[in-house]
């Protein structure tokens, strides 16, 4: 009677072949001189044995061939697990939304408003979708794209020329660019003529869902915020009581977020920051004298702010400007007053509209100098 198993005509899976091969090994490990010698002299098993013949399996080098050279039929054969078949995917079969790269840096050239050229060191976040069927990507190609581009002077259209030639490459419907900077622009005191750099840390962000593309800027504004009721109740008690009182300010950020509309030719990173100063004008000092100190007093005690003043008066600014569509404004006054901070979130559109925000958003505000 003839018993035919479909099992056996089944290619063995990459698995079951690794451990049918180390039952081999170790059996070959102990083999007598005769089995020994028939596997010496077969040519498709010969390498059981390990390098010439040697008992023990592998019998490997521990000196860098600092001589050893490679060529295209060498790189040919080198395994590559990450773009393997889909039979190697491990857990869900599911399409992955962002897969990639983050926070490789390089230097990139920037055109300010006022035609000076700066080279700032940039933090990159590349990525692509990947779909269910896909084990993974090549993710040095989303550097090696990117690096093709980096001596360019900045511009959208430079990342979308990256975007462009890694999309091409991994063969993704989606990908994304983020890149951070912290930006230098010299800020003249209030009162004594000095000056200093200001840094303000920015993301670009290049995205493309479903064919459509969107440009999207971000900034972190830093200020102080005095309390309006603590400035009253202030007031209150040296008028009433002849009791002196202070009112507690803080230091406080604002991540601005806007969707630059698909007929902007340019936001300078400048255009930002002054929307935010027309917004609320207390910006921290970087040089300050005795009567900067002052006119600091006075400043933020002629503009008293709530957190949710704040998101209002930033979001007034953003709405005016033609350039911009949708945006987020996310405040947080770090308190000097509570044990707890005062936060807000302010947004317009879909872009940045969410049910659920990211439970360490307002942790990521503090600034830290």
């Amino acid at each position: 009677m003839n018993v035919h198993t479909p099992e056996i005509d089944r290619e063995p899976s990459r698995e079951e072949t690794e451990q049918a091969l180390a039952v081999l090994r170790r059996w070959a490990g102990k083999a007598q001189d005769s089995a020994r010698q028939a596997l010496a002299e077969d040519a498709d098993l010969a390498f059981l044995l390990g390098p010439d013949g040697a008992d023990a399996y592998p019998a490997l080098r521990r000196a860098y061939p600092e001589d050893f050279q490679v060529d295209e039929g060498y790189k040919s054969g080198l395994p590559d697990l990450q773009n393997g078949p889909s039979s190697l995917i491990r857990g869900a079969n599911r399409a992955i939304q962002h897969v990639g790269i983050s926070n490789f840096r390089l230097p990139i050239q920037y055109h300010t408003r006022d035609n000076g050229d700066l080279r700032l060191e940039t933090s990159v976040t590349g990525t692509v979708s990947l779909e269910a069927d896909k084990k993974g990507i090549n993710m040095s190609r989303i550097m090696r794209s990117f690096y093709g581009h980096a001596d360019k002077t900045f511009s959208f259209e430079v990342i979308e020329a990256a975007l462009d030639d890694y999309k091409s490459d991994l063969e993704s419907f989606d990908a994304r660019i983020n890149m951070r900077l912290s930006f230098p622009m010299k800020v003249d005191s209030l009162r004594s003529g000095l000056s200093g750099y200001q840094y303000y840390d920015i993301a670009l962000e290049l995205v493309e869902v479903d064919g459509v593309r969107r440009k999207i800027m971000h900034l972190d504004y830093v200020y102080s915020s005095t309390c309006p009721c603590s400035l009253e109740l202030s007031e209150h008690a040296r008028r009433e009581r002849g009791q002196l009182a202070t009112p507690h300010s803080q230091r406080s950020v604002a991540r601005i977020s806007v969707l630059l509309n698909e007929d902007c030719n340019c936001l300078w990173f400048e255009d930002l920051i002054d929307m935010c100063r027309r917004s609320v004008p207390t910006e921290t000092q970087v040089m300050v004298k005795r009567e900067d100190e002052q006119a600091f007093a006075e400043l933020n005690a002629a503009n008293p702010i709530f957190v949710e003043d704040a998101a209002r008066l930033f979001a007034e600014q953003l709405q005016a400007d033609a350039r911009i569509g949708d945006y987020r404004v996310v405040a947080s006054h770090q308190e000097s007053l509570h044990s707890h901070d005062a936060v807000s979130v302010l947004t317009e559109g879909d872009t940045f509209a969410a049910d659920s925000l990211d439970p360490k958003l307002f942790s990521t505000l503090f600034h830290v100098g």
